[in-house]
């Protein structure tokens, strides 16, 4: 049910620079640490500045880039992997750069980025340290002079100019950290063996030796300059940072060979094809979907269903549901590319519960009419139980897996709660959701309708473990199987929802968690109307 990462990623995840479907797409941009205000520009150092997502910085500079060619810059990977989709290449929407500035909010040339090439991510087969490279193509030539690549690799010890506009502190809600002026520190190239972190076949670790001077969050894609006849030349690009406080640069000296290609266009991949996600909401780290049932009218408000753990605060503790409490955060509800179609905000936490099942419903602040007329995607909520042999299409953010239901287990438990009828899908390569993917809805062969929700995963083979589900059979055995995903029931929620997208525990049918059902009352009357839920919980 939680958000794990690992190794490098651990590090770097605290940018605010997430996309939500992949990994890679949400690594940071990494700032000069130790380094001092530029004095002069450089003509092909450029600012990255994407419009969705926006990075969470004023200027909205998100990483850097270095001109290559008048209509080519260079950068990071996992900065192009800002694409809703995480796609190796294709097109880009609301991508700018400014280059050949001082500052990122004023001067130079600005251009539209109008495609992109990765050269790896986070599904190459191949890896993808040391592969942490991307071009960008600008839609109109720039006049800056470009920077050319290094002829080698820097041997150790080779002064190394690194510049950025990174974060010069961690805080960063605090604007002082994030400066719009250029920042630049002299170090130099050391050996790959001192960062334990490293790709040795193609990376470059770089910074003084106790980390005192290095790349910091936010200048990802920025340059590793080195001179060579008086010039300077581009070594590498941040990846990332290291555990012994310097900073891991892919060192593009490796691939130039792929950078000629495209530039010349002797080599061009071709663009991705790019999933239909029509309709699922980024929630960061969870996914969620605007539904309806058959009592939904055009102007009731509409709500967004995701899981119960991707709740924002305290989660609801077992046995227990979370009902009717204040809530504010934006869904932005995808195109078919996985750009936002429309924006709205959850403005109510309807119900959440992590017992029986795992989800929470919010109520938006549009109605289900203002939505269509914004061409939104609306879903259809079941009211029948998935069974095994149920084809199943897991709608996430950046892509669509193809599932089916193995088995329906009577119970999954994991970390001290117990799921009932959880739906465990078939291992197979093409139903493969991870962390980050909770919360998507499980479609009918229809794609409209939503017959389940995805939650779960076991990461290591543990038993009933947080992020190791074990299943629980008729005669209380317990098994578990690394590897194995599960969703969770949703038909029951029809049954608990009144006119005006208004919650009835007490009505004819509602078994949800904190369901109390009383004779005679049936007349839909919303059993949360008037609450101020605040941290109110019932119990089954």
């Amino acid at each position: 049910m939680r958000t794990s990462i690992g190794r490098r990623a651990a590090a770097v995840l605290t940018t605010g620079v997430a996309v939500t479907a992949t990994l890679m797409a949400a690594l940071p941009a990494q700032a000069i640490v130790g380094g001092t205000e530029s004095t002069h520009a450089y003509s092909f150092m450029g600012s990255f500045q994407p419009s969705y997502p926006a990075p969470p910085r004023p200027d909205k500079h998100g990483c850097g880039v270095e001109v290559l060619a008048p209509q080519w810059v260079l950068t990071a990977s996992h900065c192009a992997g800002r694409n809703p989709t995480g796609a190796k290449a294709g097109v880009p929407r609301g991508w700018k750069v400014r280059v050949g500035s001082l500052d990122t909010t004023s001067g130079g040339e600005v251009a539209e980025v109008d495609h992109y090439y990765r050269l790896a991510t986070s599904r190459d087969e191949g890896g993808f340290w040391g592969r942490d490279m991307a071009l960008m193509h600008l839609r109109t030539p720039v006049r800056a002079k470009p920077v050319r690549i290094a002829s080698t690799t820097p041997p150790d010890n080779t002064p190394v100019r690194i510049i950025g506009w990174g974060m010069t502190c961690d805080d960063s809600t605090n604007q002082a950290c994030s400066p719009t002026r250029l920042r630049e520190a002299d170090t130099v190239a050391q050996p790959v063996s001192t960062c334990p972190s490293a790709e040795p076949s193609g990376e470059l670790c770089i910074g003084s030796a106790d980390g005192s001077v290095a790349a910091s969050n936010m200048d990802s894609g920025g340059p590793a300059l080195v001179r060579e006849g008086g010039q300077w030349a581009v070594a590498g690009v941040v990846s990332g940072p290291d555990e012994s406080g310097k900073t891991l640069y892919t060192d593009v000296t490796r691939h130039a060979d792929w950078i000629n290609g495209i530039i010349t266009g002797t080599n061009v991949p071709p663009d991705d094809q790019i999933p239909d996600v029509e309709g699922a909401a980024d929630l960061s780290n969870c996914v969620g979907s605007v539904v309806r049932t058959p009592a939904s009218r055009p102007q009731d408000p509409a709500l967004l269903l995701t899981n119960g753990h991707c709740v924002q605060g305290q989660w609801p503790a077992p046995g227990t549901a979370l009902l009717d409490q204040q809530a504010d955060r934006e869904v932005p509800v995808a195109d078919r590319q996985g750009y936002p179609q429309t924006t709205a905000r959850a403005k109510r936490l309807v119900y959440a519960t992590m017992t029986g099942t795992d989800i929470a419903l919010y109520r938006l602040d549009k109605t289900y009419a203002q939505l269509k007329a914004e061409g939104a995607k609306i879903f259809q909520l079941t009211s029948t139980p998935v069974r095994a042999g149920d084809p199943l299409t897991v709608a996430s953010t950046g892509i669509r897996y193809n599932c089916t239901a193995e088995a329906v287990v009577p119970h999954l438990r994991e970390g001290g709660y117990q799921l009932n009828n959880s739906i465990r899908y078939t291992t197979t390569e093409d139903c493969t959701p991870w962390h980050g993917d909770s919360g998507s809805a499980l479609l009918a062969p229809d794609g409209t309708t939503v017959v389940g929700i995805h939650n779960t995963h076991n990461d290591a083979g543990e038993q009933c473990t947080d992020n190791n589900p074990c299943e629980v059979g008729p005669n209380g055995e317990v098994t578990s199987e690394k590897g194995r995903g599960y969703g969770q029931q949703v038909y029951m929620i029809t049954d608990c929802l009144a006119k005006g997208s208004r919650l009835d525990l007490s009505h004819r049918g509602c078994t949800l968690t904190g369901a109390t059902p009383r004779s005679g009352h049936r007349d839909g009357r919303p059993s949360d109307q008037g609450r101020q839920g605040g941290s109110q919980t019932y119990k089954p």
